[in-house]
């Protein structure tokens, strides 16, 4: 039997109290059947991925060493002045380098953490003192290497790989280049600035 609303809303069906129940158990049963078979896939899942990682651990630890190094890129506060480095072993990843902001380290910790696959996450990674002596070398290297004809390519980057890490005064270059000569014109340019 159907019944059309008053206001307009629209024909309304009224069903007995005993297909209402038959439809809330079939509802029921539908849900529960989805939950089993998820939770099952679920398992399946898991079981495989665990098998692959015992099978494979070589291959697992690239493939984690290539989200962790995705992970510290897309930080958004790191900067050239920073560097961050990581070693695994197994599913406990190891953070090593030096930081300006000590935001930095916490926040690559909380990131690393967070990657399917750790287990455990130990931070070693140096907050810098900050000195305005210090962040007065950094700027100054940084334009030096930065500005130089055969290196501005790289300051395109969003992390350009010459890390200037300045510790007491002391200025250290970390991060990987096309080739030797580009290598050695960084050092060169980082050691010209007093």
């Amino acid at each position: 039997r159907a019944a059309v609303s008053p206001l307009g809303g629209g024909a309304r069906m009224h069903l007995s109290r005993s297909l209402r129940i038959r439809i809330y158990a079939l509802v029921f049963y539908l849900i529960l059947n989805g939950l089993a078979m998820a939770l099952a896939q679920d398992k399946d899942s898991q079981k495989k991925s665990e098998l692959k990682t015992k099978r494979e651990p070589k291959q697992a630890e690239q493939q984690l060493a290539k989200l962790v190094r995705e992970e510290l890129e897309i930080l958004p506060d790191y900067t050239v002045f920073d560097y961050l480095a990581f070693q695994i072993d197994g599913r406990t990843v190891e953070l090593l380098g030096q930081v300006s902001r000590s935001v930095l380290k916490s926040d690559a910790e909380g990131a690393i953490k967070k990657i399917e696959g750790v287990e455990e996450v130990t931070n070693h990674v140096e907050v810098l003192p900050v000195s305005p002596i210090d962040v007065s070398i950094r700027r100054n290297v940084y334009r030096a290497i930065y500005q130089h004809p055969t290196l501005a390519k790289y300051a395109l980057q969003a992390v350009p790989p010459i890390h200037i890490i300045v510790k007491d005064g002391k200025v250290f270059l970390e991060g990987v280049l096309e080739n030797e000569s580009d290598k050695s014109i960084a050092n060169i340019q980082a050691h010209s600035v007093s």
